[in-house]
């Protein structure tokens, strides 16, 4: 059967690749060496298949449809934007196991939308980029859940659906190493008076929690106190909650961390391990 191998948490923040030179060359270099960290243990894992969870910024959705959650079962490309400085081409998807893990959910209740072609937008091109394109032998499945267009998914349904991918590689036949990605944040606030304004107290509290595995902590943040301390951006907290659920119980270890208000962003790296 699969096995779930590891997960790591990072931000997806898009001028990490379209504009790393507005910020200080140390917290450049320590960024990028918190993903060279996890490119390596993605490889010390012998990991096969990363699934991405993020979320969209009105890039691939829009007014008309904003899926709470949605998984990418058939073709994937991208990114859609054209100044990421990250080449746009196929990305390989694992769309028998992504297509398990929508079946599962739907038996589960979770009301998976689902995109048998999708182009991504930097949520999951990004960390594809510095942590997963150097091995051409991985296979990418992008999750998208609406962290970023309120109204939000609650946190307890992002840790549920957690909880059921994880649910789904465990029943899945093929002998696969998953290894689970939550991606975003931490605090910014996106098109708002404070863009720019980083909260490293409230950054650094979320990391703790993570630390200790505390996830009823974090799913006791209302909307308003995430908002209020980590801004509108800290929503993407919720990718991070669910790629928690996949790990279940569990112990974490932080990578890195570097506030820098010149790419608007609290920037965060976690290892999740099987307590």
């Amino acid at each position: 059967m699969a096995t779930l191998v590891g997960g790591f948490l990072m931000p997806h923040d898009p001028f990490m690749s379209a504009a790393p030179h507005v910020a200080p060359k140390e917290k450049v270099d320590n960024t990028m060496a918190s993903f060279r960290q996890i490119e390596g243990r993605i490889r010390e894992l012998a990991a096969d298949t990363i699934i991405i969870i993020g979320d969209d910024h009105y890039c691939i959705f829009g007014p008309h449809c904003i899926p709470r959650c949605l998984i990418a079962i058939g073709d994937v490309e991208g990114p859609v934007e054209d100044w990421l400085n990250i080449p746009r081409g196929p990305i390989a998807n694992h769309p028998e196991l992504a297509r398990h893990i929508l079946e599962r959910g739907y038996d589960e209740g979770i009301d998976w939308a689902f995109a048998k072609a999708i182009s991504v937008d930097h949520a999951i091109a990004v960390p594809h980029h510095l942590a997963v394109r150097s091995n051409p032998k991985l296979r990418t499945i992008p999750i998208y859940i609406n962290a970023a267009v309120a109204p939000v998914i609650r946190s307890q349904r992002a840790y549920a659906i957690g909880q059921s991918i994880r649910q789904a590689i465990d029943s899945w036949p093929g002998d696969e190493r998953v290894v689970v990605f939550g991606t975003g944040g931490i605090s910014h606030w996106v098109g708002t008076a404070e863009m720019g304004r980083v909260n490293e107290e409230f950054d650094q509290c979320i990391l703790r929690m993570v630390e200790q595995g505390d996830i009823d902590s974090l799913l006791a943040l209302t909307d308003a106190e995430i908002l209020e301390q980590g801004g509108n951006g800290a929503f993407e907290l919720k990718n991070w909650i669910c790629a928690m659920g996949v790990m279940g119980k569990l112990k974490a270890e932080t990578i890195g961390y570097e506030a820098v208000p010149e790419w608007i962003c609290g920037c965060g790296f976690a290892e999740l391990k099987a307590a």
